[in-house]
């Protein structure tokens, strides 16, 4: 990286570009690391920097340009030191390859003022962080240069917009009048910044892309269940369309959900998804990162997208059934000398009451750990418990709310405003920031 970071018209050299003679750009879309994330206990830091460790790797054997890494680096809002350590030597080591710049917006598992404490250092390196909405949309505008100099990319980093940043609360409100203002919210965003992109295009006097990050859900977005996504804001309703991104943009790198998809069909917006299976519904999930290529010319063949496919670091498997398929499956595993990690899932009809002590057995002497057991025979026959090996871990906080409404016997008359205000809170929380003074 020897570029300058952002420019603007007036310092911005006009000449071509002296990079790819060819006028393109390669790049590279991921997001939702989750650097941090356990699994039933079990730390996972192994398979993060082997992760890291094969992304910086692409990087340079894909002769990627500028990488763009769409929120989510890390999963808790106070990282542990081994998770910053990982973080920061990945961006040292990509700051030392050819890859001449790196975006990165802060998602909402992030704190942004632990994104951007190192920001202007980061900077010298060429590694923009934008950790939260900016005050001036105009710093979410980066003009980013060639080798020689010239601007060759603008990219709108936009990172996760909170509640305070698009809505200005009025008391009385309405759930419906709050998702209303969101959505609002986050088209006037979008559409302030896009358009200062424009005009920063038009100003440097060649048409070079323009592409959007961001990190939100968009209405009709995939999830699996246990990948840990989050409602981003109160109510359901708060999901964008792709209407509030303009159709010129040459690519929109999006994060927050975990399965890789287009959004609306589109070949150049997509979510990149996670890089790692944040949960045992994701075990038989194909990841993978977006390369994307950015040709000069104009016109429906400027932008091509292709998926990399990213290695499995630590096999997930959910293994369900009768006991005889259960046992089958587990022998299958020990006789390939597996070191999957196992979630167990019971449905025979037979009642199992030693069903940890037989798995234990079928395991003893291999690699293999089991992380998780379900026992759902065992847990119908004891009606109105929680099964044994249920643990928080298996329950969202709704779900931890209503068992408390179901335990002091709360009328369903009164449920649903108590609700309301309960997850009105709760993404309160989830809107703080603990770095800030």
């Amino acid at each position: 990286m020897i570029s300058t970071g952002t420019s603007d018209a007036t310092g911005t050299n006009l000449q071509q570009p002296s990079g790819d003679p060819t006028g393109r750009l390669t790049l590279l879309h991921t997001s939702d690391w989750h650097i941090g994330r356990t699994l039933y206990g079990r730390k996972r830091y192994a398979e993060f920097e082997a992760f890291l460790d094969w992304l910086a790797q692409t990087i340079e054997q894909e002769g990627i340009d500028v990488l763009l890494v769409a929120g989510d680096i890390f999963d808790t809002t106070t990282p542990s030191n081994r998770a910053q350590t990982l973080y920061y030597r990945f961006l040292c080591r990509v700051a030392a390859a050819n890859c001449r710049h790196v975006v990165v917006i802060g998602g909402n598992h992030d704190s942004p003022s632990f994104l951007n404490a190192p920001r202007d250092l980061l900077k010298a390196l060429d590694v923009h962080v934008t950790g939260s909405a900016t005050e001036n949309r105009a710093d979410e505008v980066l003009a980013l240069c060639g080798k020689d100099g010239t601007a060759e990319l603008i990219v709108c980093a936009v990172p996760y917009l909170r509640d305070r940043d698009i809505r200005t609360a009025e008391a009385g409100e309405s759930i419906e009048d709050k998702e209303r203002k969101l959505i609002d919210g986050i088209r006037a965003h979008y559409a302030e910044v896009t358009a200062l992109a424009e005009q920063k295009r038009k100003a440097l006097g060649r048409d070079i892309p323009i592409v959007a990050m961001g990190h939100l859900f968009t209405a009709g977005g995939q999830t699996i269940e246990g990948d840990g996504v989050r409602e981003l804001y109160v109510g359901s309703l708060a999901h964008v369309t792709a209407s509030i991104f303009p159709d010129w943009l040459d690519y929109l790198a999006l994060g927050h959900l975990h399965v890789p998809q287009r959004v609306n069909r589109s070949e150049t917006m997509r979510y990149s998804g996670s890089p790692l299976p944040m949960g045992f519904g994701e075990a038989r999930q194909n990841k993978s990162v977006c390369r994307v290529t950015l040709d000069a010319g104009q016109g429906d063949g400027r932008t091509t997208v292709r998926l990399i496919p990213v290695p499995v670091f630590q096999r997930l498997e959910r293994i369900d059934g009768d006991w005889e398929a259960i046992s089958t499956a587990l022998s299958r595993l020990v006789s390939t000398q597996s070191q999957a990690w196992i979630e167990v899932v019971y449905d025979g009809v037979e009642v199992i009451g030693d069903l940890r002590a037989r798995l234990d057995a079928a395991v003893a002497g291999s690699s293999l750990e089991i992380l998780r057991v379900k026992n759902n025979r065992l847990s119908a026959q004891v009606l109105g418990q929680l099964q044994e090996e249920e643990t928080l871990d298996d329950l969202n906080v709704q779900d931890v709310f209503e068992r408390c409404l179901d335990a002091h016997e709360v009328p369903p008359s009164q449920r649903a405003e108590l609700l309301g205000a309960y997850l009105e809170t709760v993404a309160s929380l989830d809107q703080e920031d603990p770095g800030e003074t």
